[in-house]
């Protein structure tokens, strides 16, 4: 495994590979890599020539400036997790990164215009504006993503369309605790009392795919009525959508695939999570 941290020695390093016509995987991450992180890297390895893992907290895509200072930063042990899977880590500085700096404004049209996309303004302008740089610097053949962050990977894909990329994204599914709760970097800033009652999100998410209904606005008061019981939760939305839109449906019927995503603040941790009704 090669640290680098420079963009140009990124580049003159994969150049290379790209001459060989080898394969490079792209796992875009912010840090504080966990085994959701490490169930991404090693697809990465398993399916590429080459595994690029790139580490660095992006400020532009925060809307909440605590929420970006207070973003764990743990690269040792990032380094560590990775060192048998990872062929490079990248991690540059903020300074490396916007060395140009960050004018690009997107358009990524309807599916940045809910759930998210309200509750944080500029956020998945930020969202583009590191993942194009990252496409540009490293020419990956697949970028892989969490579906825990159902929404990003919409606006990636309509990133990749408008900007005409040749690269592939790769969704992988969701890796939980034992509790269910959806593994986040930010489940570290829990305590451990918050964080066994914040698995109940996912309890209630899984509860509400057995109820005897398809109506949707039945579906959302349960999830809502269940978040309410609890005095450590905030409910900030929670959305049934259609898969490939991200608008909301009426009823389950009304599309071929719906999942239901949710955003949920314990005390002052902000989670998210997500389900499949179809």
């Amino acid at each position: 495994m090669l640290l680098i941290e420079t963009i140009s020695d990124l580049q003159n390093k994969l150049e290379q590979a790209h001459r060989a016509n080898q394969t490079i995987g792209l796992v875009p991450t912010m840090g504080a890599l966990h085994e959701g992180h490490l169930s991404l890297i090693k697809r990465a390895r398993k399916e590429n020539d080459l595994c690029v893992v790139s580490v660095f907290v992006n400020p532009t895509q925060f809307n909440n400036a605590e929420d970006l200072e207070k973003y764990p930063r743990t690269l040792e042990q990032d380094l560590q997790l990775v060192s048998d899977y990872a062929d490079i880590v990248f991690a540059p500085s903020v300074e490396e990164v916007y060395r140009v700096p960050a004018t690009e404004q997107y358009d990524f049209g309807p599916v940045a215009e809910v759930m998210e996309g309200p509750a944080r303004p500029g956020h998945f302008n930020g969202v583009g504006i590191i993942v194009k740089r990252l496409f540009d610097w490293v020419q990956p053949t697949r970028a892989y993503f969490g579906e825990k962050d159902f929404q990003q990977i919409a606006v990636i894909k309509t990133l990749v369309r408008q900007c005409g990329l040749n690269l592939q994204i790769v969704p992988c599914p969701i890796v939980r605790e034992a509790s269910g709760l959806a593994l986040s970097s930010r489940n570290r800033r829990l305590t451990e009392e918050e964080r066994a009652t914040a698995a109940n999100i996912y309890r209630i998410l899984k509860a509400s795919t057995q109820l005897k209904t398809t109506n949707t606005q039945e579906i959302r008061k349960f999830v809502e009525d269940e978040i309410s019981k609890y005095d450590l939760f905030r409910l900030e939305y929670y959305e049934i959508v259609d898969d490939e839109t991200l608008q909301p449906v009426a009823d389950l019927n009304d599309s071929n695939g719906v999942v239901g995503c949710i955003t949920v603040w314990a005390n002052q941790v902000r989670l998210i999570d997500n389900i499949r009704y179809k």
